[in-house]
């Protein structure tokens, strides 16, 4: 699904897509138009833009990922500033395009999104990463009846500590000598484990524990 509130630009990269071999399954061009038709469409990845009239889009991003878990949200944005970037990133964007991108570099971040894999312009992945780390370093409100850490085997610890130091699924399934599916398997069980909602979470949680520096 396309969101966007320009109809030129949102007409050219839905048809991008759809020749590209990917299904649109529908369009948008405001914030609430986004959350109504994404609720009924059911898409796999969302393509968003952040400014949008009646809602923003990391609302429309917070709202959707919220209630629709395993959907994935590529921002396409205009804006480079890393404030724009960590907001979308912590309201559950799995990446980050500007629109400055190839129609190539755009139809494989879609299909890298698509497998949970995240995709940044080239300089924000760091960004990122150092804004986890941060986070990580910042005290966690203390919980008198916080409940046991749920215990996730061996494998799972291993994909986990991988996900943390920035690998895509389609690395850490080389790196172990599995298959991609059976990486994104063993996330998607962690996610259970551990209430979290999505790969932002995770990452957090791995580097909270200092599993990105094992």
């Amino acid at each position: 699904m396309v969101v966007d509130d320009h109809p030129m630009w949102r007409d050219a990269v839905a048809r991008d897509l759809a020749e590209s071999g990917f299904d649109v399954v529908a369009t948008a061009g405001d914030g609430p138009q986004a959350v109504r038709r994404a609720g009924a469409a059911r898409p796999d990845v969302l393509v968003l833009d952040l400014n949008l009239p009646g809602m923003p889009g990391v609302q429309v991003c917070k709202e959707l990922v919220g209630s629709h878990p395993g959907l994935r949200v590529l921002v396409l944005s205009a804006s480079g500033e890393h404030a724009d970037v960590l907001e979308a990133v912590k309201s559950g964007a799995t990446g980050y395009l500007l629109k400055s991108a190839s129609t190539q570099e755009l139809t494989e971040a879609v299909r890298s999104t698509a497998n949970g894999d995240p995709v940044f312009t080239p300089g924000l992945a760091g960004l990122v990463l150092g804004e986890y780390r941060r986070l990580a370093s910042d005290p966690a409100p203390a919980a008198s009846d916080e409940p046991k850490a749920p215990q996730l085997t061996d494998r799972e610890t291993e994909v986990l500590r991988l996900v943390a130091k920035g690998l895509s699924y389609k690395q850490i399934a080389e790196r172990l000598v599995i298959s991609h599916r059976t990486v994104q398997n063993h996330v998607q069980n962690t996610l259970g484990k551990l209430q979290l909602h999505n790969r932002v979470e995770l990452v957090r949680y791995a580097i909270e524990r200092g599993l990105d520096d094992v």
